[in-house]
């Protein structure tokens, strides 16, 4: 990430009291930048889901406390032990009182490892499949159909029926970018598919079965919009082929990852504009 100061973002309005926080990586450096997005839901309890990276810290703070007062905050839902999902965890939990972290109890144990987590009575521990009260509905944890961590769980709002899919879902893009329609549909499926074997390369090993029931046991549950930590919204017109794509994965072809002469040739470049005349 370049040292310079990043530009303000807004959150950005999915569904009914429901919002984005948007942080983005690498725009402007590169033909594509990633998303590091949370979400806030302003029911009768609010909730922050997910909390994003320490380098966004201050733009995170700043939009969910426009959204939210921080003693309003009641639950904190993490859904995974990456550091750009837990990065602001601790800052948001000291700024809010009354808050709970909901995760499960192998997300805690990963976490412990790391440092001090807070009292175990500020704790809610939600496996796959189950739900927790928030005051005006259940949310219900469903792990998505691919992750990187086995402490993943996604969220499913019921009442808006707007699901935060955690890493799976995402795309890279070539600038900050609200929903999925604002981009090429061909870019969007290569970038989506890219960035899912990517992440899950062990998606290449399952049983394709058991792989699509996975994907249909979330298709099941009907979510109208799917939100991601790592691209932009997927609205109500987008989420069939979503799913279209979603399936596909497993057989699709994508390019190798960078490796050392794409290192060689950055580094080079480095060198040289060091070299030259100012």
């Amino acid at each position: 990430m370049s040292s310079a100061v990043l530009p303000r973002r807004e959150p950005i309005p999915i569904a009914a009291e429901t919002y984005v926080i948007q942080a983005i990586h690498g725009e402007g450096e590169g033909p594509l930048a990633v998303h590091m997005n949370a979400m806030v839901i302003r029911g009768r309890e609010p909730v922050v889901v997910d909390t994003g990276t320490p380098v966004d810290r201050d733009s995170v703070l700043e939009q969910v406390f426009g959204l939210v007062e921080p003693e309003d905050v009641r639950w904190i839902f993490v859904s995974h032990d990456d550091v750009d999902h837990y990065g602001n965890m601790a800052a948001l939990m000291e700024a809010c009182p009354r808050a709970t972290i909901v995760g499960s109890w192998y997300l805690m144990q990963r976490m412990s490892a790391e440092g001090p987590m807070p009292s175990p009575d500020r704790w809610c521990w939600v496996g796959d499949g189950e739900s927790f009260d928030v005051g005006d509905r259940l949310l219900r944890a469903v792990r998505p159909p691919l992750y990187d961590s086995p402490t993943t769980r996604g969220l499913l709002d019921p009442v808006t029926g707007v699901y935060w899919a955690s890493d799976c879902f995402a795309t890279p893009v070539p600038r900050a970018t609200g929903f999925v329609d604002e981009i090429d549909p061909d870019e969007w499926a290569h970038g989506f598919t890219t960035f899912q074997k990517w992440n899950s390369p062990w998606v290449e090993m399952v049983d394709g079965p058991r792989y699509h029931a996975e994907v249909e046991r979330l298709r099941a549950l009907a979510p109208r919009t799917i939100a991601t930590c790592h691209g932009p919204t997927i609205g109500p017109a987008m989420v069939d082929r979503a799913f279209e794509l979603l399936h596909a994965v497993p057989a699709a072809q994508v390019p190798p990852q960078p490796g050392q002469p794409v290192l060689a040739e950055i580094v080079a470049a480095m060198q040289a504009d060091a070299l030259a005349p100012a």
